[in-house]
């Protein structure tokens, strides 16, 4: 198993039904959830990714689970458990394309993926890896014992060679507004961090950050040896071996849906890494991508433009 899966990126989390709300006012369905819109991305630019969940055996499970395989993201990982649904969520954005979520998915099957009977599978396979990908919104899926497992795989992964990316995506309704549990959590996961791929506005509401700078030496003091703050249409902060450079955006687009715009950055940025890119190059690649997002509603733009190039 661990020789398969040692040129592969796993992505952790949850993917959802999505809902969004078209410039005529009708819904339209698609899925989407920040890892798997990752994941998605990462395929396109033609890394070997597999998507880490557990979805139901619905007819809508099984048309994530087909959207993931049309995208080339492996669902070997994705575990099916008999009469559950996956979450849902709707998406409205406003006239300057900030979005508002509403979700429904206080029951889906994915906020027990370490805690269902085929847990030890995907624990196997992630420390095989070559990259784990997971997002602050998935730590806030899992049980106490479900983020015990996963804190644990993550150490013996690294042990043998597996780096870890994080994006921290600090979603205060996914905590329940619980900010002390949020924090503890949070402190765990990033001992166990290689690549970390903060959003300053996240950061300073969770932790009262005044600057990306600021983001930049708390992380340090955990160890974390490449740290990127994302700011939105300001520079990336790209910190790396004591070094700082801030990586303009080359240029500000007017955003439709800003949906999934982190989701493409960190997709962009990862996968340039992953060819060998520096990280100056590959927070550029980061930019390009989340701008060709924006320009299009819901969580992952239509296939043509989705590539990394």
């Amino acid at each position: 198993m661990a020789d398969d899966n040692k040129n592969r990126v796993i992505a952790i989390g949850e993917v959802m039904v999505e809902l969004a709300r078209g410039g005529d006012g009708r819904f339209a369905m698609s899925c989407g959830g920040d890892t798997f819109n990752t994941a998605v991305y990462l395929a396109r630019a033609g890394i070997e990714v597999s998507y880490a969940t557990a979805l139901g055996d619905d007819p809508y499970s099984d048309s994530i689970v087909a959207m993931a395989a049309a995208e080339n993201v492996k669902t070997d990982l994705t575990l099916r458990v008999p009469g559950r649904l996956p979450g849902l969520y709707m998406i409205e954005t406003d006239p300057k394309g900030e979005r508002r979520f509403r979700y429904w998915r206080g029951e889906a099957p994915a906020r027990e993926l370490f805690e269902l009977p085929d847990w030890n599978r995907v624990a196997e396979a992630l420390v095989g890896a070559k990259l784990i990908y997971f997002s602050g919104v998935t730590l806030s899926l899992y049980s106490n014992i479900g983020l015990g497992r996963l804190l644990a795989v993550l150490e013996l992964a690294r042990q043998k060679g597996t780096k870890v990316a994080f994006d921290c995506n600090f979603r205060p309704y996914g905590w329940k507004g619980d900010l002390p549990r949020t924090r503890t959590v949070f402190m765990e996961a990033l001992k166990r961090v290689d690549y970390a791929l903060p959003t300053f506005d996240d950061e300073a509401v969770l932790w009262g950050d005044p600057s990306p700078e600021a983001t930049v030496a708390r992380m340090q003091a955990f160890g974390i040896a490449e740290i990127v703050v994302k700011n939105g249409p300001n520079s990336a902060l790209v910190a790396v071996s004591g070094q700082e450079e801030h990586v303009p955006v080359p240029e500000v687009v007017e955003a439709v849906d800003t949906t999934a715009a982190g989701d493409s950055f960190n997709a962009g940025y990862l996968a340039a890494r992953l060819n060998g890119e520096s990280p100056a190059q590959a927070a550029l690649a980061g930019h390009t991508l989340a701008a060709q997002k924006v320009r299009y509603r819901g969580a992952i733009m239509p296939r043509d433009n989705g590539a990394v190039h």
